[in-house]
């Protein structure tokens, strides 16, 4: 149960909803976009960000769209976790989303709410990064369609008054040869100690992560240093832990030492078996 009263609506269309967030704006009420809302549940119920109004995007027909469209698969910013995986259109989306929840959660979370939610992990973002994924915001000033990259630097950068309205990924992106590793300190379905993302294109592999600092991230500079085959894997990973973006994370779940100990023994599997491939 969420204690406080709250403003509910659900608009049809995207027009709609930014005149709803304006005008209960202008009424001084903290005013949060709803998709599937598992994370606004959870704060509200431990009483840390209740919101005084709800705007559920889930009546705009194209933010619920999951279809390929000419060149491009189409992925609106209100479908669940589990419908990407069910659809099998995105295989690695979907094994990434698949290990972020338990079934039910899967069923709530939603691609959009997972890429601007407050938990640090974001995991669906790294196969957006490294598909060279596309996303169209919208808001009071009307649509923003950019690089994944050039929005998401640590969060996603939304201006007041928007939304994530859809992600769109090449073809040619969504069936490549990739590997999906998370490792969690006690559950199999638990937030990360590390998780990375790989993926192989033109023979060149490109790495994303989450858990390792406090946000997730993709780095060409470390992508540069794990492809150089005239490196050991040892010198390799030592010249990666020179170039993260910040010092591993210590939490409950685990210290930074531990953290880089788990990412170096995952990148190093990853390049054996690449290493036995070309082999």
């Amino acid at each position: 149960m969420i204690a406080n009263d709250f403003v509910y609506c659900k608009p049809g269309n995207r027009r709609e909803a930014v005149k709803a967030y304006r005008a209960l704006s202008k009424e001084d009420k903290k005013v949060f976009y709803y998709n599937g809302g598992s994370e606004i549940i959870t704060m509200a119920r431990a009483g840390s960000n209740a919101p005084d109004a709800v705007i559920d995007l889930k009546g705009i027909k194209e933010c619920n769209k999951l279809e390929l469209e000419e060149d491009y698969l189409v992925i609106g910013g209100a479908v669940s976790l589990n419908t990407i995986e069910e659809s099998g259109l995105f295989p690695l989306l979907g094994t990434t989303g698949s290990r972020i929840a338990d079934h039910t959660n899967q069923c709530r979370i939603t691609l959009g709410g997972n890429i601007s939610g407050t938990i640090i992990y974001k995991e669906t973002v790294l196969p957006l990064l490294l598909t060279d994924a596309k996303i169209i915001l919208y808001g009071p000033r009307g649509f923003r369609r950019l690089q994944f990259k050039n929005a998401f630097d640590q969060r996603i950068k939304l201006r007041d008054g928007e939304f994530i309205y859809q992600v769109k990924i090449k073809k040619e992106m969504l069936s490549l040869p990739f590997t999906h590793v998370k490792k969690t300190a006690i559950e199999k379905i638990d937030y990360p100690l590390v998780t990375v993302c790989s993926i192989s294109y033109g023979n060149y592999l490109r790495f994303a992560f989450s858990g390792l600092c406090s946000f997730p991230f993709r780095s060409v500079e470390i992508e540069k240093i794990l492809n150089d085959s005239q490196l050991s894997a040892e010198e390799r990973l030592e010249k990666t832990h020179g170039l993260l973006p910040e010092p591993p994370v210590t939490d409950y779940q685990g210290t930074g030492e531990y953290r880089l100990f788990v990412f170096d023994n995952i990148i190093k599997a990853i390049l054996e078996r690449r290493n036995n491939e070309v082999l």
